[in-house]
């Protein structure tokens, strides 16, 4: 087994689902008592948040940096970025840490191709929405990326992946308009949505749309195993 490295704390909650999710493939896949050997880097979120809100991306890129290089003289064969949001400075750290990066977008992209997708919805932080990053990956794959018009819409989604979900909070209200506004994405054309942030899942559940969604935790977790038993 290949071991890899897991950069989280971006945030605890979903870097949790990313340990439970990959160690139960790997379990899947080998039976017995075989679980993932993996090192896990964990950040104070509210460090990474100061950054972020500041556009401080070099500060940001100088911590994960760290992070990586701890991991890398542990052993680690690859990196998984726990957030997708951080994923905006993941071709530069892969260049300087020399090893690679598993991309959410890019593992996302070939799942939207699988079911032959053309055009999709995409939740997340802002960064995550109005920067390139990650629609970048997509367009690369021939996939049109459409994000919510409404700035309120935006903002919403924003404040609360920082201010519930990150710290493991949900509730029926904000569940309730993640869906309004997904199904306002599908009424826009998009033939699929995708959960952009690794604690959109807390929300947003299978059967709630009309349309496939893409869970990218899930996915790039599954990632992850593969990378190990390759």
């Amino acid at each position: 087994m290949r071991k890899i490295g897991l950069i989280g704390g971006i945030s605890w909650v979903s870097t949790a689902d990313y340990y439970r999710l990959i160690n139960l493939g790997i379990n899947e896949k080998l039976g017995g008592l075989n679980f993932s050997e993996c090192l896990v880097y964990s950040f104070n979120y509210a460090d990474i948040k100061k950054n972020n809100d500041n556009n401080d991306w070099d500060s940001t890129f100088k911590m994960l940096f760290k992070g990586c290089e701890f991991l890398k003289s542990g052993g680690a064969e690859a990196i998984i970025l726990c957030a997708n949001t951080m994923h905006l400075i993941a071709d530069k750290l892969q260049e300087a840490i020399d090893l690679p990066i598993i991309h959410i977008a890019a593992e996302t992209a070939i799942e939207i191709q699988k079911q032959q997708l053309k055009r999709v919805g995409l939740l997340g932080t802002k960064f995550t929405m109005e920067l390139d990053f990650f629609k970048d990956k997509l367009k690369d794959k021939g996939i049109e990326t459409i994000i919510p018009i409404s700035q309120d819409d935006k903002d919403f989604i924003h404040y609360t992946i920082f201010e519930e979900l990150g710290r493991g909070i949900v509730t029926d209200e904000t569940k309730k308009r993640y869906l309004e506004i997904a199904n306002e994405l599908i009424k826009n054309g998009a033939e699929g949505i995708i959960l952009g942030c690794t604690e959109i899942p807390l929300v947003i559940k299978k059967g709630d749309l009309s349309v496939p969604f893409f869970d990218t935790t899930l996915i790039h977790a599954k990632a992850a195993v593969e990378f190990q038993l390759s």
